[in-house]
């Protein structure tokens, strides 16, 4: 045989040399849990090793994170049930939990790169990403609400707005509303392929943010959300957000969709983000605690697979562990 690809097998040196993808700090968004209270980090019990923070512990992992060169973060908020209602005005809140926690981060680490939630879920009495009326999510109310709430986080300190409900047409409104008040250079990142995933659980979890279960309105998000069988509406729906002005989409969850991550990036010219949800680093850390798997090993080729896929960023749980090995 004059071809033998074995022989770039051979040794771990030239297994290094020739190796395709790799991964850095610089791929990682750290998705952060912010909570009220003071000295909190409270484990959340089906994300293990994985914390709700206190603004003050907040301010001491975001200056850990930045010494490991991990340099952009992605804030969600639990606010508390009093503070909800069907309309999310406590989003609009210029002393919100959202809006203090952007200042603490840009606070503690100015140059870190502060991205934040945009939807309604965390502050909705009904757990629903949008208005409810009339047991349907409204889709154009919702969006001016949207807008609203992103103007506030930008005008908080946040550098990126990061919509994750998957209305139709939000992206246009929320640039339009940032345009028209001066915040041209502010990001948008779209969730543009949201999936209705069932990996989700653990992440509603830390954020008491599930939908309620009520005869009158929807039990789940699939009016909204993406259905899992479909894969070209992922790049209809991507295509749209990059025309409406977003700069960076998303697809979410990562591991069960890699072929739209890929049909994404053949289709676009913007970075593309996958979310490593919160459902996949569960079942890890499950396996891994009952020694059915190696957890770094299946940690490091779940993120590589990620990034092969097509992804120029990683929202992911394992950022801190990942970046630790690397």
């Amino acid at each position: 045989m004059l071809i033998r690809n074995r022989r770039l097998r051979t040794t771990q040196a030239i297994r290094n040399l020739v190796q395709e993808t790799h991964l850095t700090p610089n791929d990682f968004l750290v998705p952060l849990f912010v909570m009220e209270g003071k000295g909190v980090k409270d484990e959340i019990p089906s994300m293990p090793n994985y914390y709700r923070l206190s603004l003050d512990t907040l301010e001491k992992e975001v200056k850990e994170l930045w010494k490991m060169g991990l340099q952009a973060v992605l804030l969600f908020v639990k606010v508390h049930d009093n503070l909800k209602d069907n309309e999310g005005k406590e989003a609009l809140n210029p002393n919100g939990l959202m809006q203090r926690a952007i200042k603490t981060v840009k606070n503690a680490v100015p140059e870190m790169l502060v991205m934040t939630d945009v939807a309604l879920d965390p502050y909705s009495v009904y757990g629903h990403d949008g208005i409810v009326e009339n047991g349907k999510i409204l889709n154009d109310k919702t969006n001016q609400f949207l807008a609203n709430m992103s103007l506030s986080h930008v005008q908080a300190g946040a550098d990126f707005v990061a919509p994750s409900d998957m209305m139709d047409g939000r992206i246009l409104k929320i640039r339009t509303v940032l345009e028209d008040n001066g915040f041209v250079n502010t990001g948008i990142m779209s969730y543009s392929a949201k999936y209705a995933s069932a990996f989700y659980g653990p992440f509603r979890d830390a954020l008491d943010s599930a939908p309620v279960d009520l005869s009158d309105i929807p039990k789940d998000k699939k009016t909204y959300q993406m259905n899992p069988a479909n894969r070209l509406e992922a790049v209809k729906e991507t295509l749209l957000d990059i025309k409406e002005g977003a700069d960076i989409v998303m697809v979410k969850p990562g591991l069960s969709y890699l072929d739209i991550v890929r049909e994404v990036k053949n289709a676009v010219q913007v970075p593309v983000a996958v979310y490593q949800v919160s459902g996949e680093y569960a079942m890890l850390k499950a396996a891994a605690q009952k020694g059915w798997l190696d957890h770094d090993a299946v940690m490091i080729e779940q993120l590589i697979s990620i990034k092969r896929a097509g992804a120029s960023l990683i929202a992911s749980y394992f950022a801190k562990e990942a970046v630790q090995l690397l």
